[in-house]
């Protein structure tokens, strides 16, 4: 078993739980958790879990990304921020294509990249106080990688109006859209997340595996295509000027000043 610093991976007899684990810092994305998160689900295909749980310490799931990060992005190099592009999509893809059932317990906020996680799982369960956004507009970012997915999810019309807005929603929208599968209240979300489980181990392993299967080989070829486009276009922006301007405003807690280049 692999030491992990930014999550925890426990086992309940078929049921494995991967929980973000950095509270102090709203479970936000950094290199290191991707590694982290990307290493335990390895170990968890390898294992005989049928189930993944994913879940988040504390009063966030995931917030986005590391504010840390984000103040060294702007200085990094193309073939560096190609790298860091490459690296997330291939955290959503590995979610999104994971061999075994999943599902995410949604029990904050999830925004950015963090609402990426929380809704590529199969099943999404959130709390009455969860929150979902895709918020990377606002700070000159985009969307790229999550896109692809996303158009899949709630089809065109409602994906531009998250995506171009950046407008953060609740609960009840978030399953009104049909990206959260049911809400629950705080208190019982783990509860019914395991009473999910629970229901699901009474199907076939061998129909449950086969079914993913099938299904992410429906999608594999037109991901390829996208997912690639999204990588470039990710890591592109990172070299604008409203790039530039919409962390310096972020972390400094100001009003941006678009240029529009």
């Amino acid at each position: 078993m692999h030491p992990y610093s930014t999550v925890t991976l426990a086992y309940d007899g078929s049921v494995a739980t991967v929980m973000l684990n950095r509270p102090e810092k709203r479970n936000a994305i950094s290199y290191e958790l991707i590694d982290d998160v990307l290493r335990a689900l390895a170990e968890v295909e390898s294992s005989s879990a049928q189930i993944l749980i994913v879940t988040g310490a504390g009063k966030a799931f995931c917030s986005g990304m590391d504010l840390g990060n984000l103040r060294s992005i702007t200085g990094r190099t193309p073939e560096e921020n190609q790298s860091d592009s490459a690296s997330m999509a291939r955290l959503f893809r590995t979610i999104y294509e994971f061999p075994k059932v999943t599902i995410a317990a949604v029990n904050g906020p999830a925004l950015a990249g963090g609402c990426g996680v929380a809704t590529l799982c199969d099943f999404t369960l959130a709390s009455t106080g969860a929150k979902f956004g895709y918020t990377e507009v606002r700070i000159g970012f985009v969307p790229a990688i999550v896109s692809t997915f996303l158009l899949r999810q709630i089809g065109e019309k409602q994906a531009r109006d998250l995506l171009l807005s950046g407008r953060i929603i609740g609960a009840e929208e978030a399953f009104r859209l049909g990206l959260a599968n049911e809400i629950v209240e705080p208190g019982k979300l783990l509860d019914r997340v395991r009473e999910l489980a629970a229901s699901l181990l009474r199907n076939s392993p061998a129909s449950l595996l086969a079914t993913k299967r099938l299904l992410t080989r429906i999608s594999s070829d037109s991901l390829d295509r996208q997912i690639a486009a999204a990588i470039d276009e990710n890591a592109r922006i990172r070299t604008t000027a409203d790039f530039r301007e919409g962390v310096s405003s972020f972390l400094e807690k100001r009003s941006p000043r678009w240029m529009g280049k």
